[in-house]
């Protein structure tokens, strides 16, 4: 058997209400179920407002209560619930009405009272949510908790009676064999059979005495939330669930403002070793918290940051307190005598002053009555007159393991001073569960993010970028990391800071950051331009989680990489070159990265910005392996013919392409085949096959006259004297209603590229501009492929992959 309780929210309206219908349905197929109900969302407050109201002769009592009548009928009606149940729940509310006009005849509206009238919120709602079962549930009864839960007669709190309670439980559940009963949460009765109630929040305690009566395995508490968080997620939105607490850390949350849970809740399952489970009513397969009576797997010391809001602090002072035994006695008791309760305490060493949180509302009367009980003493001047400090509230710090780990108490208090978070008092147990601050209520918001941050949240980390080659692509990516800097800090709590900048001709070099707004001018101002010297310094400097980028094509850059790694310095590569290299050198880059705890990211070798190596990596870690890869992967290619249609030149089109800046900037790279064949080698590699670039077999579409050019002038030339070779290339393609595309294969072992006639049912043929598409083919996906697709060159698509490596790096 499980005993589930649902809150106010949870049966707030019809449309709730239906899904706390579905859940019992649900789990009710695996185990026998009893379901404690609150009072529909905000109902108990209006029931005290309408005694309230009727009590000060306020006549607009009858018209709270008509919008009460109303609202559980509108409920009802929605539900679609048989006129037996509507006849019961108008029943109930008539009751309800006499009780309120007599409170308003008598002008009698005493705790006893008070108790009948908020009773009926549950009973109400209890008859609801009944009904609304036994329309989808087999085997569903309704129990008065009323008949089974008797206390003493503290109205408006009561203290449970447990042994006569838990006989009347089991006897109840040892005679009814119902799947699913509901029952009234809150409520209760004296030995006279007078109504009480178990104090607000009181559903809790019901479900959990009717829990511990039963021996059950579970409690499950259904509320708004996904569970206990590390605070207040309205205040703080970093917050999140905690997956298991202690019994004493739920109680400690409780009690300090979590209102998941009411304190007393967990005293009756306390000693049976019951688990409490907080779950979330509109999200129920959120997986919540756990509250056991031990977390043994636990490692995290602090588990939760909470406040108790609207605190007054009373402070009595004076010399004559100073080696007097009792005034702290008589303090308590003044204060105990009016059931003002005592929140926090704390007293200096020197024993001249006393000082006690206690509830903002009382802090008058509390002022009143210890000014009375120390009078002589205020008279004699041995004490001042009582002091009190408004508008404050607590803050406190919560974990079971707080008092294995050193420097908790220290950081909480740096963090908040650093924060100009003032302390008016402190207060800590022995057994350092909880560490208490009473501080300004205008100072809560700040103090529980501050706190959240220094105990639960990534600091933020600082990534150090050296950066080689400030072309249009290093040019680009500094200003996307400038624009973004703000946001990245705020929600990635990233901090990228560019230490280093590089081009052919000089270099800059600055341990604090490089100021991007003028880094043009610092860099043309910078010292001549040295590799080893920039390695070197870059060594010296021993910046932590540096990270050198090389955003070139040249090979003497690729050839260092392996010094930075073996400093433990990763390196992003735009430069294809290295992973395009010999296979033995890729690979040692790859285990010189991992032996070092370096990383060695390279996304945009293939397809600049587009996802293709962290898809094709994410593919093999999870088991599978690639079988054919069928690629256009040239985004400068792609612009060319495109863009040739035989009405322009095929060098005029090259050239536009050059000077957009898809090309690069010897375009004979891009032609000739041979950039394409090292993003298909690399892909190759990245699959798990060893291939080298001599392997692939190119079929270059350039008359032999070209690939035999001195300078990129004579190329150029060379384009103008072959027209008629490229127009005919295109004439065949389209007469055929074809079009023409460069495309990279890889398949058995072997890989190609080549210009291809693409028919009109192929995916590569509506690939316009300068797009790139991969298609994968694994085990996965055998029929269809995993396809990538978009644009493949141009400098800010490349800058952004470049970017994506810098964050993906910065958050391992």
């Amino acid at each position: 058997m499980r005993v589930l309780k649902f809150g106010g929210t949870s049966v707030a309206t019809s449309e709730s209400i239906q899904q706390v219908v579905a859940i019992l349905c649900e789990k009710a197929k695996d185990e026998p179920l009893v379901a404690v109900v609150s009072a529909l969302g905000g109902v108990t407050d209006e029931l005290l407002t309408a005694g309230q109201q009727a009590f000060r002769k306020d006549t607009s009592y009858k018209q709270t209560y008509e919008a009460l009548v109303s609202r559980h009928l509108e409920v009802a009606t929605a539900l679609a619930l048989p006129n037996s149940v509507l006849d019961a729940i108008q029943k109930e509310l008539e009751l309800l009405k006499e009780l309120l006009q007599g409170v308003f005849l008598i002008n009698e509206f005493s705790k006893k009272t008070q108790d009948k009238v908020v009773s009926f919120g549950e009973l109400i709602s209890s008859i609801i949510v009944a009904a609304a079962v036994e329309k989808e549930c087999d085997s569903v009864a309704r129990a008065d908790s009323r008949t089974l839960i008797v206390t003493d007669s503290q109205f408006t709190n009561a203290h449970l009676l447990a042994s006569v309670s838990e006989g009347n439980i089991e006897e109840y559940f040892s005679t009814h064999s119902n799947q699913i009963t509901i029952m009234p949460g809150f409520v209760s009765r004296n030995q006279e059979g007078e109504a009480t109630t178990l104090g607000r929040g009181g559903s809790d305690y019901t479900a959990a005495i009717v829990a511990s009566a039963l021996e059950v395995e579970a409690l499950e508490i259904w509320t708004d939330v996904s569970g206990m968080y590390t605070a207040n997620p309205k205040w703080v939105k970093q917050a999140y669930p905690l997956p298991k607490i202690s019994y004493q850390e739920a109680m400690e949350l409780s009690h300090f403002g979590a209102k998941v849970l009411y304190p007393p809740t967990i005293r009756p399952v306390l000693d049976k070793d019951i688990i409490i489970h907080i779950k979330n009513t509109f999200d129920p397969e959120a997986p919540g918290t756990e509250i056991l009576k031990k977390v043994s797997d636990d490692k995290q010391p602090v588990k939760g940051i909470s406040h108790l809001p609207d605190i007054a602090l009373l402070t009595l002072e004076g010399s004559g307190m100073v080696g007097i035994p009792g005034f702290s006695k008589r303090l308590f008791e003044a204060l105990s005598s009016k059931e003002i309760n005592v929140i926090l305490i704390t007293q200096a060493s020197s024993e001249h002053s006393i000082c006690v949180a206690i509830p903002e509302e009382k802090a008058a009367l509390a002022e009143q009555i210890t000014n009375q009980v120390f009078a002589y003493e205020i008279s004699l001047h041995s004490i001042d007159p009582v002091s009190i400090e408004h508008n404050l509230a607590i803050i406190a710090l919560i974990g079971d393991r707080m008092k294995s780990h050193q420097g908790i108490s220290g950081n909480m208090f740096s963090s908040l001073g650093k924060n100009n978070v003032n302390i008016r008092a402190i207060a800590q147990g022995a057994s350092e569960r909880n560490i208490s601050a009473v501080i300004a209520a205008k100072d809560v918001k700040k103090a529980l993010n501050t706190l959240h941050y220094r105990f639960f949240e990534r600091q933020i980390r600082t990534v150090n970028l050296f950066i080689i080659g400030v072309g249009n692509v290093g040019k680009r990516l500094l200003a996307q990391i400038q624009q973004q800097q703000a946001l990245l800090n705020e929600e990635l709590y990233l901090k990228i800071r560019v230490a280093g900048l590089s081009n052919s001709r000089t270099m800059i070099l600055e341990e604090e950051g490089i100021d991007l707004n003028q880094w043009e001018s610092l860099l043309a101002a910078g010292e001549k331009a040295d590799a080893d010297r920039w390695l070197a310094t870059i060594k010296q400097l021993n910046l932590r989680n540096s990270i050198v980028m090389d955003i070139t094509a040249s090979a003497s850059v690729a050839e260092t990489y392996q010094d930075y790694l073996r400093e433990s310095i990763s390196v992003i590569a735009c430069n294809k070159i290295a992973c395009s290299s010999a296979y033995t050198s890729y690979k040692k880059l790859k285990q010189t990265a991992r032996k070092y705890y370096a990383q060695f990211l390279f996304e945009t070798n293939v397809g600049a910005g587009l996802p293709v190596i962290n898809t094709l990596k994410d593919l093999i870690h999870s088991g599978d392996r690639v079988t054919a890869i069928q690629a256009v992967l040239s985004g400068s290619l792609n612009f060319v013919f495109n863009n040739y249609d035989g009405n322009n030149t095929f060098h005029n089109i090259v050239a536009q392409a050059q000077q957009e800046g898809y090309t690069e900037p010897d375009p004979r790279i891009d032609l000739s085949g041979v950039d394409v064949a090292r993003k298909i080698l690399i892909l190759a590699r990245e699959s798990g096959y060893i291939l080298e670039l001599e392997d692939i077999e190119n079929q270059s579409f350039l008359p032999d006259a070209s690939v035999g050019a001195d300078t990129v002038a004579d190329f150029y030339h060379i384009l103008n004297e072959e027209e008629a070779h490229f127009r005919k290339l295109y004439t065949q393609a389209a007469e055929a209603g074809n079009r023409l595309k460069y495309v990279a294969s890889f398949q058995d072992g072997k890989a190609r590229v080549g210009l291809q006639q693409i028919a009109p049912d192929h995916p590569f043929y509506h690939l316009d501009g300068k797009d790139n598409i991969v298609l994968f083919y694994t085990q996965r996906y055998a029929e269809q492929p995993l396809i990538i697709k978009g644009a493949g060159a141009g400098a800010d698509v490349t800058a952004s992959g470049l970017f994506g490596d810098v964050i993906r790096l910065a958050n391992n």
